[in-house]
């Protein structure tokens, strides 16, 4: 289901290009779910395959959205809370501005390009890349009320939905 709810919530966005969602699920799902976010990132990877296409754009996501995950996996777990949200949104921001360098080297491969083309390549998707980095700091800041509705829900499941 919360792979579904990452492939829904990019489709629904897919009208402003590099802004989405996908960041705050990732890391809202690997701060409460640790290993098992897995499932759900990559659900929705295949998702994206099934749905459009198993093509050279959709093999950079075998690894991409996991970089995201290790780097959220080796945050410590108990930050002062009034550090989360900077750290979150940071991370979310990052990870949007290195995308297209993140992307590069399966394209430079599946594509032929030399190191100067592959460079080419990252330096013209800047302007996407500076898109995906600043939209994914402002939706940061939904990262902990995600995490909060997922323990919320976790807890009601765990103890009956009436508590």
């Amino acid at each position: 289901m919360l792979g579904t709810v990452m492939y829904v919530s990019k489709m629904i966005m897919e009208v402003a290009p590099n802004i989405h969602l996908l960041g705050v699920f990732t890391i809202a799902y690997t701060v409460v779910y640790r290993k098992k976010a897995l499932y759900p990132i990559y659900i929705y990877v295949f998702l994206n395959g099934i749905f459009s296409g198993f093509a050279g754009w959709w093999i950079p996501y075998l690894y991409i959205w996991t970089i995201l995950w290790g780097i959220v996996m080796l945050l410590p777990p108990n930050m002062p809370k009034k550090l989360k949200p900077v750290v979150y949104m940071t991370v979310c921001a990052v990870h949007g501005f290195l995308f297209g360098t993140l992307y590069a080297p399966v394209q430079a491969v599946l594509y032929g390009f030399s190191l100067e083309g592959m460079i080419a390549w990252i330096i013209a998707g800047l302007p996407w890349d500076f898109i995906h980095g600043v939209s994914n700091f402002f939706c940061g800041i939904l990262v902990l009320p995600v995490v909060l509705a997922l323990q919320t829900a976790e807890k009601c499941a765990k103890n009956g939905w009436s508590s």
